[in-house]
């Protein structure tokens, strides 16, 4: 629990994990790491690896993370890091344990310079390591790197480390014994409650209590007289405060045996201390707080004029507060460290692997090699990559027969990743779209990945799920470079299972008059996706209109800027159902 155990610790779970993201990252931040005058310099190269780890977890070992460093430029002081852990890893298979903690010594010293055995934690260390190592060389203990962790850890936590001062020079905790060879002007006797001041008597395991008192052996009666006698040795300070109990972790107690007997005896005569007790109360009766008031920012009109992006239209009608806090305060959520997979981080290594298989020309058998080699430059963790890739596999299968029996009926792929935008009332409109192609009419299909579910018909006909329209708007523009031409077809295809496969393609619009008013009809699309844009550009963009917070809480699809709009605060003082249902 001190710091230099703490970092010594750390450098051995570094050890055991395989330099995984969380101990390798809390190692490099120490408040000893990197100590000195470069240190701001350290912390500023750690900060900036903390970045690229965010997220999955990447492959184990130290190669790995040298591909990521010298990615954001953080070669030369990775190469630091590096020469002190690589003699670490470099163990392979059960080694002796005074060798291991012996390397062990040299790394954190590396990590930490020799202020790590500087003060007492650091003097108590050392003295730890040397009487391990002593024990471990004279019986030939054998250890595994991956065990060394835990080993240590139950080590460690035998040893207390106190410092060679007192903290306060008239402030002193004493036990019994001490306090018999002490004076004090205020003596405080805490505890006084019956089995812990006299302690509980304990049964001898192997002689009763009679054969112990004709061995003239001091008993549970001779204990109990020694107590009276500390405390009634105690009770001659100037000053003396009786402290116990109402209760302890097990349920109500009662006071000692002691404190009664000197109640008895003083009658009324005690003081009672009730000031302390109702400020110790008081900490759980504050006042109360009135609820933080629904956010609703007001910018002013040069702050208002932001891009608006393909996906950001459904954000800002949706909940105006997750569109101002990212596009207009540009703020972005930091992913978790060593965190799972979410599910951008899984559509961007999908897109990734569709583009380029696009890019090669759609060979019929080289999409799982391509996916392949995405995942392995993506540097995920084996089991990762091991437990999602038959999903993956099997959607992106059914994505490539699909693709190359449509080829065969005259569609063909236009464009893919592909970066488009548009004017509108002077905003600019800007988006990727995963693919448009080109039918056998001539007219224009927009297609979007999704490795999730995608949103659901009557989110299309609220308004609140555009991405397709928008970027079918922009097509029809001549937003994208080389295409031209009406969409008619608006297909999302989706990496999920349905009816026992996985990858399936849907559309959220419909030709069908008897379903109008439930789905959004095909010839209507486009133009209700233009009303629903125009509408937010006045409202938000080019108008007046605060940002409010869950201006739509029954969506419930945005949660990156809850706790930054402060949501569990007032979200329960709403009325209607719909918040009823977002506080259930």
């Amino acid at each position: 629990m001190t710091a230099a155990g703490r970092a010594f610790l750390l450098l051995a779970e570094v050890l055991a994990e395989q330099a995984a993201p969380v101990p390798l990252i809390a190692l490099l931040t120490h408040p000893l790491a990197g100590s000195g005058e470069g240190r701001a310099a350290w912390l500023e190269s750690a900060r900036k690896l903390d970045l690229a780890l965010r997220g999955p977890r990447p492959a184990a070992g130290l190669t790995t993370l040298r591909e990521i460093a010298e990615a954001r430029r953080l070669g030369d002081w990775w190469t630091s890091v590096e020469a002190v852990l690589a003699p670490l890893f470099a163990l392979e298979g059960a080694q002796p344990l005074d060798d291991m903690l012996g390397a062990l010594a040299q790394g954190i010293e590396g990590l930490c310079g020799e202020m790590v055995w500087g003060n007492a934690d650091g003097r108590a260390l050392s003295q730890f390591v040397e009487d391990l190592r002593m024990a471990a060389s004279s019986a030939g203990t054998m250890v595994e790197p991956r065990d060394l962790h835990a080993v240590l850890r139950d080590a460690m936590d035998r040893v207390a480390v106190r410092p060679p001062w007192g903290g306060h020079p008239r402030v002193a905790v004493y036990g019994l014994l001490e306090a018999r060879m002490s004076r004090a002007d205020l003596v405080i006797c805490a505890g006084l409650t019956e089995g812990m001041w006299p302690a509980s008597p304990s049964q001898d395991s192997l002689l009763p209590p009679a054969v112990l008192r004709a061995l003239g052996v001091p008993g549970a009666d001779f204990r109990i007289g020694l107590a009276a006698h500390d405390l009634a040795g105690a009770l001659g300070a100037p000053e003396v405060v009786l402290s116990w109990a109402r209760r302890d972790e097990g349920g109500p107690v009662i006071a000692s045996r002691f404190v009664l007997r000197v109640l008895a005896m003083a009658g009324g005569e005690v003081m009672r201390e009730t000031r302390a007790v109702e400020l110790a109360q008081k900490i759980d009766r504050a006042t109360a707080v009135p609820s933080h008031p629904r956010p609703q920012p007001m910018p002013d009109a040069e702050q208002r004029r932001v891009d608006i992006s393909v996906t950001g239209l459904d954000r800002l009608r949706g909940d105006p507060y997750q569109f101002y806090a990212s596009a207009v305060m540009n703020l972005r959520r930091l992913d978790a460290i060593d965190a799972e997979p979410s599910a951008a981080w899984k559509g961007e290594v999908a897109h990734k692997i569709l583009e380029e298989w696009h890019a090669a020309g759609e060979p019929p058998l080289g999409l799982p090699k391509i996916a392949q080699d995405v995942l392995l430059r993506s540097n995920t963790h084996p089991l990762m990559r091991a437990l999602w890739w038959p999903r993956l596999a099997a959607a992106l299968d059914t994505f490539a027969q699909r693709v190359l029996t449509e080829k065969t009926e005259g569609r063909r792929v236009m464009c893919f990743e592909a970066k488009g935008e548009m004017r509108r009332k002077d905003i600019r409109i800007h988006g990727r779209a995963d693919r448009i192609d080109r039918l056998g009419d001539g007219t224009l299909a927009v297609v979007d990945y999704k490795t999730g579910q995608p949103p659901s018909k009557q989110m299309v006909l609220d308004g609140f799920a555009l991405q397709l329209g928008l970027v079918a708007l922009i097509a029809e523009a001549g937003g994208f470079a080389d295409v031209s031409g009406e969409a008619s077809a608006f297909e999302y295809w989706s990496f999920g299972k349905v009816r026992d496969q996985f990858g399936y393609v849907v559309e959220p619009v419909t030709d069908d008059e008897k379903k109008r008013g439930k789905v959004m009809m095909r010839d209507e699309f486009l133009g209700e996706t233009a009303h629903y844009l125009d509408e937010a550009l006045d409202r938000w963009i080019l108008g007046t209109e605060p940002f409010t917070a869950r201006l739509n809480p029954e969506l419930g699809s945005y949660a990156d800027y809850d706790q930054l709009m402060r949501l569990d605060e007032w979200i329960t003082s709403l009325g209607g159902p719909a918040n009823r249902e977002a506080e259930a």
